[in-house]
C-alpha cells in the first residue's frame, strides 16, 4: 500500500469507530482504520436477543482466558474481546449504563485534568439518540441510539423487581442515567428500532463511504514503527505478508483494554522486566503498560418461578424461530430486545457515597451461554460489586503478535472486595424476598437457601462467580507526578511523540457499570483533542446524592428485613 495516512487507528471497536467518523468528518485528513476481524451483517450480531452468541464465537472474539485466578480456587475466567467490525460493542449485552458522575470526578481529583463529570456529560449528549428525547442529562441527536427496549412491557416481573427494591428501604430513579443513578428503574440499551447500535453500526455506517476512509479489515497488526522517541506508522500482516505503512499525523491505539497495552509492548514500549522476559527490546520503559487492571464480577442469584410468565418456555427450538420470524419481518417483539429491562444501583455500606452494587434484571433463568439452568420457569438478577480495589495485570510472554498475553486480574485480592461481595449477597436475597415478589417467587436456586455464613457465601462466590466481561485501565491516564501514568489527558503516551491510546484502557479508575459508553464518550471527547478543537462547554448542572450517605445504607427501613441465619 502506497497510501498517504494522517492517522493510523489500530482497532475498529467503541472507540476506534468513533475516531475514524470523527477525524474524517471534515474532509480535511486521510484516515486508516485497520481491523483484525471482519465484517458485522450477521444475524447473531445484529439481532439483541441473539447477545450470547457473538461473545462464544470465535470468529467475531478474541477468546482470552486468564491464568488460573489464585483468590477464586485457581480458576481460568473466560475473557471475550470482540474481533469484528465495531469490536466488543458487537458482541456485549448492549447495556447502556454511563457510570455514576463521581466516577470522573474522582479521575480529575486523580490528576486528570478535565475529566470531571461537567466535562464528560457533553460527550455522552453528543454521542447519544436518547428515545426520550434531549434534556440537560441526555442527548437527542447523536449516533448512538439508547432505547428501553419493550420498556417493560411484556413481563410483569419487571415491575415487580424494582417494587421489591423499593420495599427494602432503596428510592427509585427515573433515569440511573440522568440526575440520580442510585436506586431502581428501568434499564436502558442500545438498541436502534430494533436492531443492535454498535458502534459500527452507529460511527462506521455513515462514514465509510468518505473518499478520506480507509478500513482493511482481517489484518494483525503486529508492533507501532518506531524512529527514536517518536511513532511513524505500524507494522502489519495480512494474507500472511508483513507491511508497513507510514502516518503522517499520529498512530492511534484503540484495540482495548488486552490489544492496546500488548501492541505498546510488542513495539518495545511497556515494563523493563516484562520486555526483557518476553524477548523484546526495549525501546521506552513505561512501567505503567499492562498494569491496573481492572474489571467488573458479577454472579447469577436465581428463583423458581410460580407462574408461567418467564423466557424459560421462549428457548426451544420453535419459539426461537417465531421470535427470529417477528424480528427478520419487524424487527419487534422478544428479538429486539436483551431482556435486561429493569435494574437497580445500591450502596452495600452506610460511608459509601455513591453505588457499588449494580443489578440486571432478567425474567428467565439462564446460563451463560444463554442456555435454561433450571426445569420449568424461573427468573435472575446479574448482581456484581461495581468498584473493586483488586488489581491485575497484562504481559506479553513472547515477541510473537499472535501469542495470547498472559492475563491475571487478580479478583478478590483485596479483603474489602471480599466483604463487598458478602454484603451484596445478603443484601440481594433481602430485596429479592420482599413482598412485591411473593406471587412469584418459588425456591432459591442459586445460591441457595443453605448458603449464608461468610465461610459458605466466601466459597459460592469463589466457585460461581463470572467476569462482567468490562476489563479496563491498562494503560491509565493520569498525572505526570504518577509513574504509572501511561498517557496525559490528551490519550498522549508518556514519552512517545505522535502515538494516543484511545479506548477503556485509559480509564484511570472503573466506571460505576458497563463500559460501552463511557468508552464511546471518551473517544468523542479524544477526537476533539487529536483535532485541536475547543472542548464543548461544561455542563454544571445537579446530580443527586443521599444527603445521609454517611450514616444510613438506605432511604428506609426494609419492610421485610433478612431473617439472620
Amino acid at each position: 500500500m502506497n497510501k498517504q495516512f494522517d492517522y493510523i487507528i489500530v482497532g475498529a471497536g467503541s472507540a476506534g469507530c468513533v475516531l475514524a467518523n470523527r477525524l474524517t468528518q471534515s474532509g480535511e485528513n486521510k484516515v486508516l482504520l485497520l481491523e483484525t476481524g471482519g465484517n458485522d451483517n450477521n444475524i447473531l450480531i445484529q439481532m439483541p436477543t441473539a447477545l450470547s452468541y457473538p461473545m462464544n464465537t470465535e470468529k467475531f472474539c478474541w477468546q482470552f482466558y486468564s491464568e488460573p485466578e489464585p483468590y477464586l480456587d485457581n480458576r481460568k475466567m473466560h475473557c471475550p474481546r470482540g474481533k469484528v467490525m465495531g469490536g466488543s460493542s458487537s458482541i456485549n449485552g448492549m447495556v447502556y449504563v454511563r457510570g455514576h458522575a463521581r466516577d470522573y470526578d474522582q479521575w480529575e481529583e486523580q490528576g486528570v485534568e478535565g475529566w470531571s463529570y461537567k466535562d464528560c456529560l457533553p460527550y455522552f449528549k453528543r454521542s447519544e439518540s436518547w428515545q426520550g428525547g434531549e434534556d440537560d442529562y441526555r442527548g437527542g441527536k447523536g449516533p448512538v441510539a439508547t432505547c428501553g427496549g419493550n420498556n417493560m412491557k411484556l413481563n410483569p416481573l419487571y415491575q415487580a423487581f424494582i417494587d421489591a427494591g423499593y420495599e427494602a428501604g432503596y428510592p427509585k430513579t427515573d433515569d440511573y442515567n440522568g440526575e440520580q443513578q442510585e436506586g431502581f428503574g428501568a434499564m436502558h440499551m442500545t438498541v436502534n428500532q430494533g436492531v443492535r447500535a454498535s458502534a459500527s453500526n452507529a460511527y462506521i455506517n455513515q462514514a465509510k463511504n468518505r473518499p478520506n476512509l480507509t478500513i482493511i479489515q482481517e489484518v494483525l497488526v503486529q508492533k507501532v514503527l518506531l524512529k527514536g522517541k517518536t511513532a511513524i506508522g505500524v507494522e502489519y500482516k495480512i494474507n500472511d505478508q508483513i507491511k508497513t505503512i507510514n502516518a503522517n499525523k499520529e498512530v492511534i491505539l484503540s484495540a482495548g483494554s488486552v490489544g492496546s497495552p500488548q501492541l505498546l509492548q510488542l513495539s518495545g514500549i511497556g515494563p523493563a522486566d516484562v520486555l526483557k522476559s518476553a524477548g523484546v527490546e526495549l525501546q521506552h520503559e513505561l512501567p505503567g503498560v499492562g498494569e491496573n487492571l481492572q474489571d467488573h464480577l458479577e454472579v447469577y442469584f436465581q428463583y423458581h418461578c410460580k407462574k408461567p410468565i418467564t423466557l424459560n418456555s421462549k428457548l426451544n427450538y420453535l419459539s426461537k424461530a417465531l421470535i427470529g420470524a417477528r424480528w427478520l419481518l419487524f424487527k419487534s417483539g422478544l428479538g429486539a430486545t436483551n431482556h435486561f429491562e429493569s435494574c437497580g444501583f445500591i450502596r452495600s455500606r452506610k460511608g459509601i457515597e455513591w453505588p457499588n452494587i449494580q443489578y440486571h434484571f432478567l425474567p428467565a433463568a439462564m446460563r451463560y451461554d444463554g442456555k435454561a439452568s433450571m426445569d420449568g420457569h424461573g427468573y435472575q438478577v446479574h448482581a456484581g460489586v461495581n468498584r473493586p480495589r483488586s488489581r491485575g495485570s497484562i504481559k506479553i510472554n513472547s515477541p510473537d503478535p499472535e501469542a495470547k498475553p498472559t492475563i491475571l486480574f487478580n479478583y478478590l485480592q483485596s479483603e474489602q472486595d471480599r466483604q463487598d461481595w458478602r454484603d451484596c449477597i445478603r443484601l440481594t436475597r433481602e430485596i429479592l424476598n420482599q413482598p412485591a415478589l411473593d406471587d412469584f417467587r418459588g425456591d432459591e436456586e442459586n445460591p441457595g437457601s443453605e448458603v449464608n455464613t461468610d465461610d459458605e457465601i466466601d466459597a459460592w462466590v469463589r466457585a460461581n462467580v463470572e467476569s462482567a466481561y468490562h476489563p479496563s485501565c491498562t494503560c491509565k491516564m493520569g498525572s505526570e507526578s504518577d509513574p504509572m501514568t501511561v498517557v496525559n489527558n490528551k490519550g498522549q503516551v508518556n514519552g512517545i511523540d505522535k502515538l494516543r491510546v484511545v479506548d477503556s484502557s485509559i480509564f484511570p479508575t472503573i466506571t460505576n457499570g458497563n463500559l460501552n459508553g463511557p468508552t464511546i464518550m471518551a473517544a468523542e471527547k479524544m477526537a476533539d483533542s487529536i483535532l485541536g478543537i475547543q472542548p464543548l462547554s461544561i455542563s454544571n448542572i445537579n446530580v443527586w446524592i443521599d444527603s445521609d450517605w454517611q450514616n444510613s445504607q438506605r432511604q428506609r427501613e426494609v419492610k421485610r428485613p433478612l431473617k439472620s441465619s
